[in-house]
């Protein structure tokens, strides 16, 4: 189970919002190129915040994570919604995702314990290319978790508040990245076996 299966509801939610945007003129692609450049602005912040040991700017990121859950799925509603899906749109939104991902939880390997989140970035970044290759292997594009991208978000915007509170970094931090990376792992097995079975996503 992965918070990707509320994924049309919250789409039906904004959905009159995409429409919008679209009648202004935003494009798809452009929505996907802003979450991306505001991913890595505020992944900029943290680590400076944070090796500066000024951590109450975490206390940002579970907002910035729903506006940019937001924006994923803008701009995924205009792409299809006003036939504007690309090529260049599915690079920018597969990879956009990666780096936003890396700039955003890579400032965690920054506080005391937080060494686990370089390992756990590499490992969402490992299951995205997996979910991506169940389409080259003839099947779907996989989401299958239990840590997929929302569910990375979650977890980490609920890792920022103690952080962003005062609570400080220790083996406290080092075994909740511990325990992510081992479902970022399980999360990779089970789109590869999934990818091979051939299923829908």
């Amino acid at each position: 189970m992965t918070l990707y299966a509320v994924k049309p509801a919250f789409q039906r939610l904004l959905r009159p919002l995409a429409h919008r945007l679209a009648d202004r003129g935003v494009t798809a692609n452009a929505v996907t190129l802003a979450a991306m450049g505001l991913s890595v602005l505020l992944g900029v912040g943290l680590a400076l915040a944070g090796s500066g040991g000024r951590r109450g700017v975490f206390a940002l990121l579970p907002a910035f994570l729903l506006v940019r859950m937001a924006l994923n799925a803008i701009d995924g509603m205009i792409a299809r919604e006003r036939h504007q899906t690309s090529a260049l749109g599915a690079y920018l939104n597969e990879l956009g995702d990666v780096v936003s991902d890396a700039a955003l939880y890579l400032p965690f390997a920054l506080l005391p314990g937080g060494w686990p989140a370089a390992v756990l970035v590499a490992l969402a970044g490992a299951g995205e290319l997996a979910g991506v290759l169940g389409q080259v292997a003839g099947g779907n594009r996989r989401y299958d978790g239990p840590l997929g991208k929302s569910d990375r978000a979650l977890a980490f915007g609920l890792l920022a508040l103690p952080l962003a509170f005062g609570v400080p970094g220790g083996s406290w931090l080092t075994g909740v990245l511990l325990l992510g990376c081992v479902l970022g792992v399980l999360t990779i097995l089970n789109r590869v076996r999934r990818g091979l079975a051939g299923g829908g996503a």
